[in-house]
């Protein structure tokens, strides 16, 4: 078995196996094929490969260098199941996004200069840009710092995304049914696309406090039915078709917050309640919570600095939104997120049977 290389990296509050994409099959099958073998679905503890028995640990990045003049790097996100054998190219993941400029510096396919790198990285999924600045030293990526982020123990380095034309990256606009709110099996909701596709519900109106543990709520068949139907119906409604098993839409429940941020939340990824939220899922209910009437805006604490601080199981999330509302249809000037990434190792896995 002559392995493969691959990098091993926390990005945000997620972990994945990062990947050269001339190191993988061209062949889109072929590759998916060997990357469930790679992480070693479908088990529910994955025990023989490398994924992290749960979906946000079971994450594969792959990068390129770039042939689109506004991007230096492309990355490909694959979500692959854990005790089902998928993997879908179906929506992107700002976690993982936070170390592949890291990754591409690491690999040589980017030079920075100086005691910061800018790295320009195009969405595959999504065809949608983002740009990441992070500290360097002599060339490398410097991975040690100061910031904190809620759900990763410890102190590490800074990345901050700015993120450029994600409204409607996967469901082609930001309010793809067309309206602030829709009523589906009886309960309001938003569905919104600004980088993730969400549906975001009142904790209250599904009979929730929204302050639950994620297992508490896992256990409730009552709520994941109901939830699941909501997906299922939103689904085509956000220009996605048959979502029966698509990872996307995200279902997210806000109630008012009680940690002194903005608003708190509890998000199903879907069929997951989520220990803490995803980046582009906490962009997307930021930027619903400043559009008037919605389930978001209806719980906000607002602050004057632009800033929504996203409360969910393990902390807070702050995101930095810029909206023109200035027409019939609001539209998105600005997203930024600052999150942390770290090399965890750097070496040959050798897939099963491979």
């Amino acid at each position: 078995m002559s392995g493969l290389r691959c990098m091993l990296m926390r990005g945000g509050t997620s972990k994945g196996a990062y990947f050269l994409e001339e190191d993988l099959p061209a062949d889109p099958d072929e590759r998916d094929s060997l990357i469930l073998k790679i992480m070693g679905a479908p088990d529910p503890r994955q025990i023989d490969g490398l994924g992290g028995a749960h979906p946000l640990t079971s994450k594969v990045a792959v990068i390129s260098k770039s042939e689109d003049d506004k991007a230096d790097i492309d990355y490909l996100f694959l979500q692959t199941g854990v005790d089902q054998g998928f993997v879908t190219d179906q929506q992107n993941c700002g976690n993982i996004l936070a170390g592949v400029g890291p990754f591409a510096i690491e690999r040589g396919l980017f030079q920075a200069a100086g005691e910061s790198a800018e790295v320009r990285i195009r969405m595959v999924n999504t065809d949608s840009i983002a740009t990441a600045v992070f500290p360097m030293h002599e060339g490398e990526p410097v991975y040690g710092g100061d910031q904190e982020i809620a759900g990763v123990p410890g102190h590490a380095a800074a990345v901050r995304i700015d993120f450029e034309e994600t409204q409607g990256a996967t469901c082609g606009t930001l309010l793809p049914t067309g309206h602030t709110v829709d009523v589906i099996c009886g309960i309001e909701v938003t569905c919104i696309d600004n980088g993730m596709p969400v549906v975001i519900m009142r904790a209250d109106a599904v009979g929730i406090t929204g302050y639950e543990e994620p297992t508490e709520l896992e256990a409730n068949r009552e709520l994941r039915s109901l939830i699941e139907a909501i997906r299922l119906e939103a689904g085509p409604m956000m220009n996605l078709g048959d979502v029966t098993n698509s990872t996307v839409p995200k279902l997210t429940m806000v109630a008012p917050a009680r940690d002194g941020g903005s608003l708190c939340t509890r998000t199903f990824i879907p069929h997951r309640c989520h220990d803490a939220i995803g980046v582009l899922g906490a962009v997307s209910v930021a930027t619903a919570a400043m559009i008037e009437g919605t389930p978001a805006a209806s719980v906000l604490t607002p602050r004057s600095d632009g800033v929504v601080v996203v409360e969910h199981p393990t902390g807070t999330f702050d995101v930095a939104i810029e909206l023109d509302l200035s027409g019939p249809i609001p539209s998105v000037s600005r997203s930024g997120i600052i999150r942390t990434a770290r090399k965890l190792f750097d070496g040959t896995v050798f897939p099963r049977d491979y």
